[in-house]
């Protein structure tokens, strides 16, 4: 028993371990973080941008495996911290911490996205093949309107929910 458990932690490790390699894998090729300290004009501060990289995806995966020890609200509802009104302003504050989230991981992906297409040149190789001469701007502007457009159909009518 204790021979097949050391097996199945020593198993998790490795996969968690692969699977945290291939993502800094794909951030270090597509080279979002210095293009992200080169737009921010905070060049100097590249490492502390990976280290909070790695700090968020370490964090993230922790209290996605371990669930019970990230949640706050139960302490707070529990202890009625605000008062009487401990509901309430604690929804509001959890609506907001999850609209920050929302944006900043929104905004995460599409960097990501837009990087790995700039990376592959698809956009110009895309904009000579069909005769791209102007507008090229409004594309990309157009292709984001429309994925925020489906993003909020998407979350507005909860097919999260349903899966559908």
């Amino acid at each position: 028993m204790l021979l097949k458990q050391l097996f199945l932690v020593s198993c998790a490790l490795s996969f968690g371990l692969l699977s945290s390699a291939g993502v800094f894998t794909v951030l270090a090729s597509v080279g979002l973080i210095p293009r992200f300290a080169g737009k921010m004009h905070v060049a100097k501060k590249v490492f502390a941008l990976e280290e909070a990289v790695i700090f968020g995806t370490l964090t993230g995966g922790y209290f996605s495996v371990f669930g019970d020890y990230g949640r706050i609200g139960a302490f707070v509802l529990s202890r009625e911290i605000f008062g009487s009104n401990t509901v309430a302003i604690w929804q509001g504050i959890g609506n907001a911490v999850m609209a920050m989230g929302g944006l900043f991981a929104g905004m995460f992906v599409g960097c990501l996205a837009f990087s790995i297409a700039e990376m592959l040149d698809s956009i110009p190789i895309f904009s000579r093949r069909i005769g791209f001469r102007h507008g090229l701007g409004v594309a990309v502007t157009a292709a984001a309107i429309g994925k925020v457009i489906g993003s909020i159909l998407y979350f507005a009518r909860g097919i999260y929910a349903s899966g559908l």
